[in-house]
């Protein structure tokens, strides 16, 4: 889908500043009924690790709290990298789009795929289906992923890592025609001036333990294009931790910045829910950009400031 937009010098002048908040791997719960033949495949695994791993450890409850929490900062965008659900069932989409109205307008919020979106090959076709203009932006043609979409100052691109695999893997993808695109894209919008985020699901960075089971293909071809054409910050989810890595590009390192899971429990083996807070102006010609995590503690149950930093 082509989204014409409308960019002037004028529109980027007067937004100096843009609020982006950064959510992923929601797992929204519960599950719907599911039936044997629903858990004919891959599925059944998945349906074990949620019955047995994830099912306890993350109560709606935080998620609704996290979002509310976001809501509060009053962000003028919303950026989600993937696995908004687990099995890939059509009822799950179907909730998962209900859950995404109440998050906010697609003009504010864009969504793009993780690996249990696509976790059978009928994931990815349901997930466009359900999502919509969530999942949609300006493309260079006719292929879906990268999207990218501007506010303010800001373009948010979004890439597809996301790839049906077999029972016990979890890895990701990215290819020489995406990567082409991408390229096309972080042109166009350092041309327009804009401070480029490119989110992806997918960690693009080596700390990943068994990187061919549960890392991304074609890590090399997504990091050369940063290193070659700049971005000024990369976002994933994936992992369920904070991290922060970096990317060397032309003018200086790009921030690679992962987030916890948005509805990690604080008694489980992962970081308790988070969600990451990017506040980004512009004087001049020049940017910068304050980061701030907010989330749960391991004790205690309120929502907490974890961190703040600036980036570049």
């Amino acid at each position: 889908m082509h989204i014409t937009a409308t960019l002037t010098t004028q529109l980027i002048e007067t937004h100096l500043m843009t609020k982006i908040a950064h959510l992923s791997d929601v797992h929204l719960g519960p599950l719907p009924s599911i039936t044997p033949f629903d858990l004919a495949n891959k599925r059944l695994t998945g349906f074990a690790n949620w019955v047995f791993a994830r099912k306890g450890k993350m109560p709606a409850d935080l998620l609704s709290q996290l979002v509310d929490h976001l809501k509060e900062q009053k962000p003028d965008y919303v950026a989600l990298s993937g696995d908004l659900v687990n099995l890939a069932l059509p009822a799950e989409f179907e909730q998962s789009r209900k859950w995404l109205n109440e998050l906010g307008p697609s003009s504010q919020v864009a969504v793009i795929p993780g690996n249990h979106d696509a976790y059978v090959p009928s994931g990815m076709a349901d997930a466009t289906q359900s999502w919509g203009d969530y999942m949609k932006g300006e493309t260079e043609d006719d292929a879906q992923f990268p999207f990218w979409r501007q506010d303010g100052c800001v373009a948010v691109i979004g890439c597809s890592s996301a790839i049906a695999t077999p029972p016990f893997f979890a890895h990701g993808q990215f290819e020489e025609d995406q990567a082409s695109r991408l390229k096309t894209i972080l042109e166009k919008t350092k041309q327009l001036g804009l401070y480029r985020i490119v989110m992806i699901h997918h960690p693009p960075h080596e700390d990943v333990k068994q990187i061919w089971r549960r890392g991304l293909e074609g890590r090399e071809l997504f990091v050369d294009v940063i290193k070659q054409n700049g971005a000024e910050l990369v976002l994933h989810g994936h992992l369920h931790r904070s991290m922060i890595h970096t990317i060397d590009g032309p003018l200086g390192s790009t921030p690679v910045i992962g987030v916890a899971s948005a509805a990690a429990g604080n008694g489980g083996k992962y970081q308790p829910a988070r969600y990451n807070l990017f506040n980004v102006s512009k004087v001049g010609d020049k940017f910068e950009c304050k980061m701030t995590e907010y989330g749960f503690q391991r004790i205690g149950d309120g929502i907490t400031k974890r961190l703040e930093m600036m980036l570049g």
